[in-house]
């Protein structure tokens, strides 16, 4: 029978080699094991982005976050941009179906137009991932706003900013047929729903266009002196509203709320007065989830198909308060 004092030196010395083994293990370093797959997964895979439109800054952000973190990789970022032609669009997608790329990301019109191709695309073997704007097809992934949690802001800011005046409201949908207005809608009729107080005296769709939200606005104006607050869907559009404000020397006295990519110019536009508040996507987050997606469905080598992953962002609210702030909004060169 072993001795508890023989025992305890072979434990000693156990302990003593497998503590000198693992450090000259440590001293030597080891080869990281999943560096080189991971890096083989994107060489030379193409990543296809069709927009809406690629003049917009949503667009430039997201693109030159995707460069950012795809091109050191040896990815191939590239665009197709139907500005703002649906049917253009389509066709560019069509094509791509056929080119065969890694990745296509489709920033969908409206829930219709491009669903049927998404799927297509899906079912030719291409990972689809859809940003901002989706469709009513679930591809492998979304990325982008929570466009009921928007809603529900912006309806709140206009309880709050009609807080003893008329409690009438407006607000400008983009397209109907959008996804984007189809939820806001919902949620900011939920919101008012609860508030009796509160009457919607116009709810009309301006297309994205800042001269029918200009023309909307001026009407709703003419037929509403005492409206107390505006809600719109998209900054770009609503500096429309916001100019017809202008003209009926109401700036400062009917709130104006939107949402928009929270580029640098948004916080401008909060700062001198042009609108109340912009709920910001934060583009430069939207775009390192867009990155990530991307980088998970190629790494993983999962099937077309089967991920089917939401990944909903954080808006920033900008208000008089934080427009200031450097790090609120966000510039094209960071």
């Amino acid at each position: 029978m072993m001795s508890r004092k023989n025992f305890g030196a072979i434990a000693v010395a156990a302990v003593t080699a497998c503590v000198t083994t693992v450090g000259i293990a440590r001293a030597d370093g080891v080869a990281e094991p999943y560096r080189d797959a991971y890096r083989a997964a994107f060489k030379d895979q193409r990543v296809v982005f069709v927009p809406v439109a690629g003049s917009v800054d949503l667009v430039k952000g997201w693109m030159a976050g995707l460069h950012r973190e795809l091109d050191p990789l040896g990815a191939k970022v590239e665009i197709r941009d139907p500005n703002y032609d649906t049917n253009a669009g389509a066709q560019a997608i069509t094509s791509l179906i056929s080119e065969k790329p890694a990745v296509i990301i489709i920033q969908n019109p409206d829930v219709s137009s491009y669903a049927r191709l998404a799927k297509q695309a899906e079912a030719a073997g291409i990972h689809v991932v859809q940003i901002n704007m989706a469709s009513n097809y679930v591809s492998d992934s979304y990325v982008g706003a929570d466009w009921a949690e928007i809603g529900e802001m912006g309806a709140n800011a206009m309880v709050k900013a009609c807080e003893g005046k008329s409690g009438k409201v407006a607000v400008i949908q983009g397209a109907l047929s959008a996804a984007t207005s189809s939820y806001q809608i919902k949620a900011i009729r939920d919101v008012l729903a609860k508030h009796p107080e509160m009457k919607i005296v116009s709810d009309q769709p301006a297309d994205w266009d800042p001269s029918k939200a200009k023309a909307i606005m001026s009407t709703v104006l003419k037929q509403n002196p005492d409206l107390c607050a505006a809600f719109g869907f998209w900054d770009g559009m609503d500096l429309g509203a916001a100019a017809a404000i202008a003209e009926a020397g109401l700036t400062g006295k009917v709130f104006l709320g939107t949402s928009g990519g929270g580029e640098m110019t948004a916080c401008k536009r909060v700062k001198d007065g042009t609108f109340d508040l912009d709920v910001s996507y934060d583009v430069p987050n939207q775009a390192a989830q867009l990155a990530g997606s991307i980088k998970y469905l190629l790494s993983s080598k999962i099937a077309v198909g089967l991920a089917k992953g939401m990944s909903y962002t954080t808006p920033v609210l900008i208000t008089k308060e934080n427009a200031s702030d450097p790090a609120t909004c966000w510039k094209i060169a960071q």
